[in-house]
């Protein structure tokens, strides 16, 4: 296994434990880095679609979930903490970009 495929999956369960556990210190400090490090293995081809999926959850496909009776709030905290993931990856994939641009 990769060492990209192991960091998208350790994002995605402590994504998903921080939403579903409260009693995890400073989860967004972890989700934070946890982002940071998934951000550096996104490939260049797949940037856009990482943009994409950032703007889709934070425009509130994160909170359309939030009606269904039992369930709903657990998914809406659960794509809520996705979307922070992918927010932070965001930022390092945006750094990595001015970087190559200077360099070149």
């Amino acid at each position: 296994m990769s060492p990209a495929k192991i960091v998208r999956i350790v994002g995605v369960v402590l994504a998903v434990a921080i939403a579903l556990i409260d009693a995890i210190p400073m989860g967004g400090l972890l989700l934070a880095n946890a982002g940071l490090a998934v951000g550096y293995y996104v490939a260049a081809e797949n940037r856009k679609n990482l943009f994409l999926i950032v703007i889709v959850l934070a425009s509130g496909a994160a909170g359309a979930v939030d009606a269904i009776p039992a369930i709903g709030p657990y998914v809406t905290d659960i794509l809520g903490s996705i979307e922070a993931l992918l927010a932070a990856a965001c930022v390092t994939v945006i750094a990595m970009d001015i970087k190559e641009r200077l360099s070149e």
